[in-house]
């Protein structure tokens, strides 16, 4: 597997239940709050400054997401997706990658459809059983709370 990451060129995220642990704080407005790991954060810059290219895919569309993403050097973002494996594959026909350059992560059902399209599926600690079971990888860290650091920490160490 080490042998895979090393090809990885593309990162594809999910959001809810990844880069957060899927909780949805709503205030009196309707306006949607979530909270984000600051070490995935730092994961994620140092995954961009070596040359990987990193995309949130979800299926919810929400204003803190682009301003995170934005914060963190995110290269694409996209809201409101209900197939995320079509988009996956169009991503990854755009930028001329082979399955074997993308790597995707995801918690719940709708991303088994990204699954299909990248070499190296991962899944969340918490992940729903499904996906767990679908993932190459599932990490030992919960969505939001480090997961996303302890992936960004392995493609860069299968780099040294």
């Amino acid at each position: 597997m080490k042998e895979m990451a090393k090809a990885v060129r593309l990162v594809l995220l999910d959001v809810d239940g990844v880069l957060t642990d899927g909780s949805l704080w709503i205030g009196p407005d309707g306006e949607v709050f979530k909270r984000f790991n600051v070490k995935d954060g730092m994961g994620l810059k140092r995954l961009i400054a070596s040359g990987i290219e990193v995309i949130f895919i979800t299926g919810r569309k929400s204003d803190a997401v682009k301003r995170r993403a934005k914060e963190l050097g995110i290269s694409g973002v996209y809201q409101g997706v209900e197939d995320k494996g079509a988009l996956a594959k169009r991503l990854r026909e755009e930028k001329g990658l082979s399955m074997s350059q993308v790597c995707a992560v995801g918690d719940d059902l709708p991303d088994l459809a990204m699954f299909k399209e990248v070499a190296i599926s991962v899944a969340v600690a918490d992940a729903v059983k499904e996906v767990a079971e679908e993932a190459d990888i599932v990490l030992e860290n919960d969505g939001g709370r480090g997961a996303i650091r302890e992936l960004c920490d392995w493609l860069l160490r299968s780099r040294q």
